[in-house]
């Protein structure tokens, strides 16, 4: 069931109540094995990758009880055991790469598939990740297949300059130095949401951070951690997508939002098209009057431009959600990739719907909207953000359309398609004919 079909031009209207944010769940769940003590996780979404690393833990001999229907999530990592002999992490899922610290903290070793991997954003390379391992005195050997991590023994506090401000790299730093007893320093750390969240799960724990949210973490470690209990936050790119649902289909769509203050710059470029956001009692709407359309700069012989970045610039995983937001407004906008190569090959698909959209080069495209769109059955790539693109798009559209190969969405959004029927969207999932 990997296909999406959609009957579009329907508004879509209703109140949607998010998931968490799969890029905060996959580092804490790695994050846990750091304890034997007794943990429960509330809000857990029922995703292919969180299963993934749930089956991991019952291999390793963890107790694993999980209710998919209330996210409900108890761990006791008591009797876990890892034998670099015989367990390997999956390659499928990027997040294995966060399993290596804590499995270096409690086994003294951790083997990884050679080829860690997630959606096909271009090349992301697993180098900054070792370099922070050996920089705490881990050894880190290629063999046959697979990455072998090991520590003779204990890891070494330290201070780290990152290239640049890598999520994963950031939180694999705070699960190194979680073990190191002493203090070790970040510069360029990430500071997302979603690592604010990891680096609050971790404070739980009994890890001393300082600096959450900003480019330099200080992390004390080395002192015995415990357990508890710890509630998700809404994901923003999910409470982003059901606005931005609501505003393409000219409809009136209200997202629980727990985290307004996550908001301004996001708010300001929806503005940029148009839609007005509103937050108010714990829920956002967007709202539009009239068709979507470009605002004109004060400087009027500049482009409209969205340009994404690591946080605080505008997220960079919800810059598909905007690219459809531009095909659709009247009026031309520039959109500029900064992180990923590679990452905007997939707007040609834009064209069989009869969108223009021009590649200036690989980090920028731009968006001549404002033309008569039909239905059309389009190829997503895995990207879990573009399949929901190109659902915008076709759901904006009256007639059938089809997303095949839309399957990456299931990787973020639990009950994407139940939400969407919620809210008056025909749509259902199909396999290859």
């Amino acid at each position: 069931m990997s296909n999406l079909i959609v009957h579009g031009g329907t508004p879509l209207r209703g109140r949607v109540i998010p998931s968490a944010n799969k890029n905060a769940v996959l580092p804490i769940l790695c994050a846990t094995l750091l304890t034997r003590a007794p943990l429960r996780l509330i809000g857990v979404p029922d995703i292919t990758d969180v299963r993934k690393i749930l089956d991991i833990f019952r291999t390793l001999g963890s107790q694993v009880h999980m209710d998919h229907e209330s996210g409900e999530l108890s761990l006791h990592h008591e009797h876990t055991a890892f034998d670099a002999a015989c367990h390997r992490l999956p390659e499928e899922m990027r997040s294995s790469i966060m399993l290596v610290p804590p499995l270096l903290a409690r086994f003294c070793v951790a083997r990884l598939e050679d080829n860690v991997k997630g959606c096909t954003l271009g090349v992301r390379e697993i180098d900054p990740h070792v370099e922070v391992f050996r920089h705490f005195g881990a050894e880190v050997e290629r063999t046959e297949g697979s990455l072998l991590v090991r520590r003779s023994g204990p890891l070494a506090p330290v201070q780290h300059w990152l290239d640049y401000a890598s999520v994963t790299t950031t939180e694999n730093f705070v699960l190194c130095a979680a073990s190191a007893p002493g203090t070790s320093t970040l510069t360029n750390a990430a500071s997302e949401p979603h690592v604010q969240e990891f680096c609050r799960f971790m404070q739980m724990l009994g890890v001393t951070i300082e600096g959450v949210g900003t480019s330099r973490l200080t992390v004390h470690g080395g002192a015995e951690l415990g357990g508890g209990e710890f509630r998700f936050d809404e994901d923003f790119h999910e409470i982003t997508t059901f606005l931005a649902l609501g505003a393409i289909t000219g409809g009136d769509v209200r997202v629980k939002n727990s985290a307004p203050e996550n908001f301004p710059l996001i708010d300001r470029t929806f503005a940029k098209f148009g839609v007005r956001v509103e937050h108010e009692g714990g829920w956002s709407c967007a709202r539009v009057d009239g068709p979507l359309k470009v605002q004109t700069p004060f400087t009027a012989n500049v482009l409209t431009k969205v340009e994404a970045a690591p946080w605080p610039y505008f997220p960079v995983d919800l810059l598909p959600i905007f690219i459809a937001l531009g095909v659709r407004s009247q009026g031309n906008a520039m959109f500029w990739n900064k992180v990923y190569d590679g990452a905007l090959g997939w707007t040609g698909e834009l064209t069989k719907f009869g969108a223009h959209v021009f590649s200036s080069d690989p980090h920028r495209i731009v968006t001549f909207g404002g033309g008569e769109l039909s239905p059309a059955v389009v190829e997503s790539p895995y990207i879990i953000r573009v399949a929901i693109a190109l659902f915008m798009v076709a759901a904006s559209i009256p007639g059938r359309s089809e997303i095949r190969n839309a399957l990456p969405i299931r990787r973020a959004h639990p009950h994407f398609v139940e939400n969407l029927r919620s809210l008056g969207a025909q749509v259902e999932w199909t396999s290859e004919c």
